[in-house]
């Protein structure tokens, strides 16, 4: 029989059809893709340069976007002026923005020497500086934060480059009657662990950036309320206890303060078994961050070690608690709505507890009667990352720029209307929609780096603009592909190779019992 060439097919194969020689090549094929990480992390870089909103840099790299949206906060008498839009549309959502700049900056903390080495850590601070600029100017006073600009409902109504934006620049913020802690508390989050990233190089700064999370962390702590601000596009379902503990374990780190960590330790109880690592639920963050706290002496955080340990097995196929579905070509299937997110933040935490496990001398993760090594963790996530950038039944990579063969009709406003430099004419709300929005016709701007939303659970992809849900890539996104290829920066992949595919001869065996 013929077996596939991806990592899942080769498992079925053996299934069905027991050992075999064919088996064995196949186990050579699933480590046969050779991808370029520094490249792969150049771009994923690049892509938050066509992203910004605001006054463009001199150094502004990404050619074919403009200054755009220069008014923002001026019916407030309030400078809203830069930030990012967070995915193919023109507004600026606050609350997934922090937690790309949290991304980002996780990022840089735990692998500051591998993006140092490839001449990549300044094009990183900037890209997380442009973010915590936002969030500064955000936070007006001690108990407002303005978390996003520019009505969602409005703006999808019209497909125009954010150069040509005409729609109202509507203003949402939180404060002490109308609370939204789930957006005070990423920012939180954000700026306390942008401040680690410029304590060095920026003492200043980093300073001002660690005030300000103070200050955004008490407000979100005094003043709790579920965020609803931006609903229906980023609604809270997973609550504001796991952003409470993201923002006070950053805080510990950034200042050193105890009483943070004697807050995150008072409050174990809200830490639970999740499977998820997203813009909504930070618990699995909050407590790869944790465990790694206990491993160095702080063993009253026990609890959250064991989290972070019930996080992996969720992920990890072949463990009994595994739940997750396993795509044919061997992805991660959480939903069918931007899908890449969930596996992208996933691989990036898995990654980064690895090595945690690593450093602390532990031989892996126990989940119920499969143990699995720190090795076939990290080429667990390894197998995710090459799926993304090309390892698939598609053979298309999922990085925009990146390969041979990648997505030419990204969902994304700014890319698929010719760059205001090239075509200065206005190009209106419904004028866009008809003439560039309908095209079947590639974009006429590569947005280099953009992760799209990814295939569907049976590894379709349908590149069409018009399916959002599939080809628009997102700021969170990106960020934690960031963290996930930095992680392979210089990696033995000989090795790698050698553990996933041991990986899946256990798996096998354990779904035969």
């Amino acid at each position: 029989m013929a077996c596939g060439r991806t990592l899942w097919g080769l498992v079925l194969c053996c299934i069905l059809a027991g050992p075999s020689a064919r088996a064995l090549e196949d186990d050579h094929e699933v480590c046969s893709a050779d991808f370029d990480y520094k490249n792969a992390l150049d771009k994923a870089i690049l892509f938050f340069e066509g992203q910004r909103s605001g006054k463009l840099p001199a150094g502004q790299r990404v050619k074919w976007r403009g200054d755009s949206a220069l008014s923002d906060g001026k019916p407030d008498n309030v400078n809203l002026i830069g930030g990012y839009y967070d995915a193919g549309d023109n507004v600026k959502f606050g609350w997934p923005m922090a937690f790309t700049v949290s991304l980002l900056s996780w990022a840089t903390v735990e692998y500051q020497e591998d993006i140092s080495s490839i001449n990549r850590l300044g094009y990183l601070r900037t890209a997380i500086r442009w973010g915590a600029d936002f969030i500064l100017h955000s936070h007006t006073s001690p108990t407002t934060l303005y978390t996003q600009v520019g009505d969602g409902d409005k703006d999808h109504q019209c497909w125009e480059r954010p150069e040509d934006m005409d729609t109202y620049r509507t203003l949402y913020k939180i404060t002490s009657s109308s609370p939204g802690t789930e957006a005070a508390a990423e920012a939180a989050a954000a700026l306390s662990a942008a401040s680690i990233v410029f304590k060095v190089v920026e003492p200043k700064y980093s300073a001002r950036l660690l005030n300000q999370s103070k200050s955004l962390f008490k407000f979100a702590d005094n003043y709790r309320g579920s965020y609803t601000g931006s609903c229906p596009f980023y609604c809270s379902y997973s609550g504001y206890q796991d952003e409470l503990l993201w923002a006070g374990t950053w805080l510990y780190k950034a200042s050193g303060d105890t009483s943070y960590l004697n807050y995150v330790s008072s409050n174990e109880g809200w830490s639970q078994a999740v499977s998820e690592f997203s813009w909504d639920n930070k618990f699995a963050g909050a407590q790869t961050l944790l465990a790694k706290e206990f491993f160095g002496g702080k063993k009253n955080l026990g609890k959250f070690k064991s989290d972070a340990d019930s996080f992996i097995c969720a992920l990890m196929p072949g463990s009994s608690s595994s739940q997750f579905h396993i795509t044919p070509g061997g992805l991660l299937f959480t939903r069918d709505s931007s899908n890449l997110q969930y596996v992208t933040s996933a691989s990036m935490v898995l990654l980064i507890y690895s090595k945690i496990l690593n450093r602390a001398h532990i031989s892996g993760v126990q989940c119920g009667s499969e143990h699995f090594s720190t090795s076939q963790v990290r080429a667990f996530a390894k197998s995710q990352v090459d799926y993304i950038l090309g390892n698939n039944p598609k053979n298309m990579s999922y990085m925009v720029g990146f390969g041979r063969k990648y997505p030419l009709q990204i969902h994304h406003r700014g890319a698929s209307i010719p760059s205001i430099k090239a075509h200065p004419d206005k190009v209106g709300c419904n004028a866009g929609y008809s003439t560039w929005y309908s095209s079947t016709k590639p974009n006429p701007n590569t947005h280099v780096g953009a992760i799209v939303g990814g295939p569907n659970s049976n590894d379709e992809f349908n590149d069409q603009r018009s399916d959002y849900s599939h080809s628009e890539p997102t700021t969170y996104m990106n960020a934690a592909m960031v963290g996930a290829v930095a992680a392979l920066l210089g990696e033995s992949k000989a090795e790698d190779c050698l553990q996933l595919v041991d990986t899946n001869r256990t798996s096998r065996v354990f779904d035969d019992v």
